[in-house]
């Protein structure tokens, strides 16, 4: 088993996350929806609605799933009406999907759509899984339609103490245990939770998406504020 984590416990960072998180989502990609009801306490579909609704835009529109993973966001777009495409670097991934939706295997910054060609992006718990936020936040941009809009739902850390508190025992200490013996992979599932540190802080994020060609930049928090959605309409 590839390790996604250094010997001392350290993030991986460049060329060396983008493989080692790939082969990691490849390891995990048949049991990822089932941990990921487990994780969530089943409140991951309320997020999924919360972000769909945030696009805002009119049956019919094309948009794209970035890191599409096993296809939940693809469905809950279909069944609003919206033509889904998924797109997913890790192959396992895309061999896991359970939707009708297209799928095509693709990096997040060198998207596989010509400019200006889709109504909306839409993220699901991958940001922090990218290895250049700007990067990744221009080539949005650049396949989105003026008036085009972006939408990422991701973990966070809340504000309030007691929250905070109650985040970290769940996400990095019972969830590492659930992973190793759900899902036989307690070192991805360390990961995942650890990796809320790749995020940059509130203001940086919504700099950073202003930055890429986005008007009206926000941020909501979900659930003590451990989720949280960031959107932007490009101009």
């Amino acid at each position: 088993m590839s390790p996604v984590l250094g010997p001392d416990g350290a993030l991986p960072t460049g060329d060396e996350k983008h493989s080692a998180v790939q082969a990691m989502f490849d390891r995990v990609a048949p049991s990822y929806e089932r941990m990921n009801k487990v994780i969530s306490l089943g409140l991951d579909r309320r997020w999924r609605r919360e972000a769909v609704d945030a696009l805002a835009l009119g049956r019919g529109s094309l948009v794209v799933d970035l890191a599409c993973g096993t296809g939940d966001l693809c469905r809950d777009l279909t069944d609003r009406g919206l033509r889904a495409v998924g797109v997913d670097y890790s192959a396992g991934m895309l061999a896991a999907a359970h939707t009708v939706s297209p799928l095509v295997q693709g990096d997040a910054a060198l998207l596989p759509f010509p400019d200006r060609s889709v109504d909306g992006v839409i993220c699901g718990f991958a940001l922090r899984n990218f290895v250049s936020l700007p990067a990744v936040f221009a080539e949005i941009a650049r396949v989105l339609r003026p008036g085009g809009r972006f939408v990422a739902v991701d973990a966070a850390v809340p504000e309030r103490r007691i929250m905070r508190i109650g985040n970290a025992v769940w996400f990095r200490g019972a969830v590492p245990v659930l992973g190793r013996l759900l899902a036989r992979d307690g070192e991805a599932y360390a990961y995942l939770p650890r990796s809320t540190a790749y995020l940059p802080g509130p203001d940086v994020l919504l700099g950073t998406l202003h930055a890429a060609g986005f008007g009206g930049a926000a941020r909501r928090t979900f659930t003590g504020g451990s989720v949280q959605m960031i959107s932007g309409t490009r101009v």
